[in-house]
């Protein structure tokens, strides 16, 4: 930009020729061309204060006139682009460039481009876009402070963290207190974070905490939490860590966090709070306060430039929050179930002994093997030990075990025997809830199919006479080890019978009593 007007201004005030020199920071040849070509005009200072640059260049320098000048750049147009994501200014100049040769006109070179719009920044009081694009990045972590959370009785403490976020480019920001830093708090105040925001950025950026990244190598792809990844992919964010000993990366933003952490402990240091929801209302108040305060060296605030340039460019929220998921691997059991919190979800049959992912969530459980999804229940609360049994997941020779009740089992146990009767009665009688007892009937009765009806009525006599109330485990042992063909099965160990941790029951001339011949 031309420093004619502004040389000549000094040189009335009376400055000398070096020293105009070295506050416009411009050579002294040029401040003595300018000076000799003002020789022959007369300018007075009012005179001078009231012509434009291009006015004054012309009249000291007529014979330049004829050479075209450099257009001048759109600077709205510029401020406005630069906003969109991946647009820089060494982009905008090319494309400036284009546009000069196609109507044969000079183009400013790249670094008085960049002056140029430098100097449009600072006289209009905008904002650069050169380093956070609006609705680009969001960023994540907990702030270094915690907070007491009182109990009522007790009058103790226990400390409560600060879970903070900041968008870079407004430096708007969000904060919650979480009862613990473990994965459930964590993805729950993300979905909170989103309901504040209104919206998703491209990006969103966590620091290298173990409860989001797994692993964040130099030269690997990092290693995400599988909840993490879910949450991410459920708001149609790309999951970007910071890069670990890049302090640079998030020194503005980190600057934010701790301002904002200072502000609400200082603002809330004389309370004290006895519930999280309660601690949660005073925070959001002076989260409010905070993002609403204004910017000392420029116009507006944390709240109005969100609203006002970033928010629009934010992707919409999804119809419906994230529901925070756990993972866990199980083993299909025999009777093709699957047992999470202590309650039995039915899986068909067909991968029984196979080793299942269970994704859960408050109201849901799905089953997955090789990453494929092949069933689902609704979470059963309440009472241990119910069952979710889905017909369609029994072998054929189960599926009516869905119809049956105490009734029908104590009907099929009676017509193999009076003792295999009393058992199964046992078994029910030792049961709060009956349900809790067909896995064991089914088994026990079962057993006649390997041994036959007569051996597992027998079976169950003898061990009615030793035990007080036999289950399954008990009638399987008798009848692997064959006493329930023994002549005088009262000879037999009573404690051989009751023991459910050994295969093999064994009398007593086993153990050196007498001759191991039969």
């Amino acid at each position: 930009m031309s420093k004619e007007k502004q040389i000549l201004q000094m040189l009335q005030d009376g400055y000398s020729q070096r020293c105009i020199a070295s506050t416009l920071r411009i050579s002294r040849n040029t401040v003595a061309k300018v000076v000799r070509a003002a020789s022959d005009h007369q300018l007075s200072k009012d005179a001078l204060e009231s012509m434009e640059e291009v006015e004054i260049h012309h009249m000291l320098f007529p014979e330049e006139a004829l050479i075209p000048t450099l257009v001048t750049p759109d600077f709205p147009y510029i401020h406005k682009e630069l906003l969109k994501s991946g647009v820089t200014l060494k982009l905008l100049w090319q494309e400036y460039v284009d546009t000069c040769r196609n109507t044969g006109r000079p183009p400013y070179g790249y670094s008085q481009y960049c002056m140029l719009y430098q100097d449009y920044v600072a006289q209009n009081k905008l904002t650069m876009h050169i380093q956070h694009k609006p609705g680009d990045k969001l960023m994540v972590d907990w702030a270094g402070t915690a907070l007491p959370l009182y109990d009522k009785t007790t009058g103790n403490s226990n400390k409560v963290y600060l879970f903070v976020a900041t968008l870079p480019f407004s430096m708007y920001c969000y904060a919650q207190a979480c009862r613990t830093m473990k994965e459930e708090d964590w993805i729950n105040a993300h979905i909170a974070m989103y309901e504040f925001f209104g919206g998703v950025t491209r990006i969103l950026t966590p620091d290298n905490l173990k409860v989001g990244i797994l692993s964040n190598r130099k030269y690997e792809d990092p290693v995400i939490n599988r909840a993490y990844q879910e949450l991410a992919d459920h708001y149609q964010t790309a999951l970007l860590p910071a890069r670990v000993l890049a302090p640079r990366d998030k020194a503005a933003v980190e600057g934010s966090v701790g301002n904002l952490t200072s502000h609400i402990i200082a603002r809330l240091r004389n309370r004290k709070f006895f519930d999280i929801h309660t601690m949660n209302t005073a925070i959001r108040k002076e989260l409010d306060r905070f993002n609403d305060t204004p910017f000392q060296k420029k116009d507006g605030s944390r709240h109005s430039v969100f609203l006002e340039e970033e928010r629009p460019f934010l992707q919409p929220l999804p119809k419906y929050p994230y529901e925070f998921a756990q993972w866990k691997s199980a083993t299909v059991q025999m009777n093709y179930h699957i047992a999470i919190d202590f309650q039995n979800y039915s899986i068909p049959y067909e991968y029984v002994r196979k080793k299942v992912d269970v994704r859960y969530t408050k109201t849901s459980i799905e089953v997955y093997y090789k990453g494929n999804r092949i069933c689902s229940h609704k979470r059963l609360y309440g009472h241990r030990g119910q069952y979710s049994t889905l017909p369609e997941h029994m072998p054929v020779n189960h599926q009516l075990y869905s119809e049956w009740d105490q009734p029908r089992f104590l009907k099929w146990a009676s017509g193999i025997g009076e003792a295999t009767y009393k058992v199964i009665q046992g078994i029910f009688a030792s049961y709060r809830i009956e349900e809790q007892a067909y896995k064991g009937c089914l088994s026990l009765l079962k057993l006649a199919d390997k041994y036959t009806s007569e051996r597992l009525e027998h079976a169950c006599k003898v061990a009615l006479e030793r035990i007080p109330s036999p289950r399954y485990k008990n009638i399987r042992l008798i009848l692997e080890a064959g006493n329930d063909k023994a002549t005088n099965p009262s000879n037999q160990s009573l404690q051989s019978i009751q023991d459910d941790t050994y295969a093999l029951v064994r009398g007593a001339s086993y153990y050196g009593g007498g001759s191991h011949e039969e």
